[in-house]
């Protein structure tokens, strides 16, 4: 990969890393690689090795569970506000989920045996991961209960929010065909839930691309389990400079 590849991003992008005291960043920063996250690229799958931690900059990743007959449903997301490999640092090394490019972009890596060495320090950056871990808690636990107890529409509006909270823009480019593998619901439902956003002016959708026209009107429609996820991770997770 040519040095120009990511001018635009480097490992401050990642907010996890940015929050991190200047010395630990320092530290870090000469074991990490920069690498493209394509959409639909598996960082790891079901019950495989995890060889490395991914910190995205401006790509989301999907954690699915991956059913035996091949249907899946997304059970987290993480961009720009953590990293993809918990299980590496907290003693499981591999998970039975799987880990998916949703929206395509960048990001860096570190070697497994490199990032648990750090982690084991118990300096900030050990304190970051786990206030970072119990908030991927969180959001799998109310993904949960939206998923159980909340209509198509309402579990849209959360999944297209927490996207829009770990990109630059306010547009997405998923296929209602994906939005429906990564909900675990049956495509015309989506077709159904995106047509009433759209007629209430609330999103745009046009082949793939999916822009959010009116944010305020889709906050006031989404379920309770956005903000609770949100919440968590505002509580836990520092925009920048050192965790409190």
């Amino acid at each position: 990969m040519g040095p120009n590849v990511l001018s635009s991003n480097t490992p401050k992008s990642n907010r996890l890393l940015a929050a991190l005291p200047e010395e630990n960043y320092q530290a870090l920063v000469p074991l990490l690689e920069p690498v493209p996250l394509p959409l639909g690229m598996a960082l790891y799958e079901s019950g495989g090795a995890q060889s490395y931690v991914y910190f995205p900059t401006s790509s989301i990743v999907s954690l699915l569970y991956v059913l035996e007959d091949g249907s899946s449903a997304e059970i987290a997301v993480t961009g720009c506000e953590g990293l993809v490999g918990i299980a590496l640092f907290m003693g499981g090394e591999t998970t039975p989920s799987r880990a998916v490019v949703q929206s395509a972009g960048h990001g860096y890596r570190i070697k497994a045996a490199a990032l648990k060495k750090e982690f084991e320090a118990a300096g900030a950056l050990q304190l970051l991961l786990l206030r970072f871990t119990q908030a991927l808690i969180t959001q799998m636990t109310q993904t949960a209960v939206c998923n159980r107890h909340h209509a198509v529409d309402q579990q849209l509006c959360r999944w297209l929010l927490l996207s829009l909270d770990r990109l630059p823009a306010n547009e997405l480019v998923m296929t209602q065909d994906l939005i429906a593998n990564m909900l675990g619901v049956r495509r015309e439902g989506v077709t159904e839930a995106a047509g009433k956003l759209q007629n209430e002016g609330i999103i745009r959708y046009s082949r793939g691309h999916i822009t959010v026209v009116d944010r305020p009107k889709l906050e006031a429609r989404v379920c309770e389990c956005y903000a609770v996820v949100k919440k968590e991770y505002d509580r836990l997770l520092p925009q920048g400079g050192s965790p409190a």
